[in-house]
């Protein structure tokens, strides 16, 4: 069986149930909705406790349940540009944005990055007159690069230089 396969299955059982993500999270638990998600989906991993939860839940085999544990081919199966509209504007808000978010951090952090994998991210509903809002928050920690063969009075990392 292929990943995009198990995908497919939890899928057909979801709609077969009715079920909604959130009710689905609820009973895995443990991690964030988008991850919980993401591993259903096949971008992410469940840990063995959680990936047990899910094989109950969608009465998966035991060797499926094993495969929500393992290291996914992130990204695998997502067209660039996307071709979705909700994920391309995503894409289009980073392509827009990226080089101005970058300079920002540059700037408050120094010479680095923001990680994917030391990272938190929570989506929520926000009431509006006009229409609900998607509010996404992401937090990243700072990675500065290494200057490696630094020497003597040079930085090692990238910080932010006073």
């Amino acid at each position: 069986m292929k990943r995009s396969d198990l995908t497919e299955k939890i899928l057909d059982v979801k709609r077969e149930k009715g079920w909604t993500w959130k009710h689905i999270c609820g009973e895995i638990g443990g991690f964030s909705p988008t991850l919980i998600v993401g591993a259903l989906l096949g971008q992410m991993k469940l840990t063995k406790p959680q990936a047990a939860k899910a094989a109950e839940l969608f009465a998966l085999s035991k060797a499926e349940a094993a495969m929500l544990n393992e290291v996914p081919m992130r990204g695998a199966g997502v067209a660039m540009p996307p071709s979705d509209p909700l994920i391309y504007r995503l894409y289009e808000l980073v392509m827009v944005n990226g080089p101005a978010l970058k300079a920002l951090i540059e700037e408050e952090f120094g010479d680095g990055i923001m990680s994917a994998i030391d990272f938190d991210m929570t989506i929520e509903r926000q009431p509006d007159p006009k229409g609900d809002r998607v509010r996404l928050a992401m937090s990243g920690k700072f990675l500065p690069y290494k200057y490696y063969g630094a020497t003597g009075n040079t930085a090692q990392y990238g910080f932010k230089e006073d």
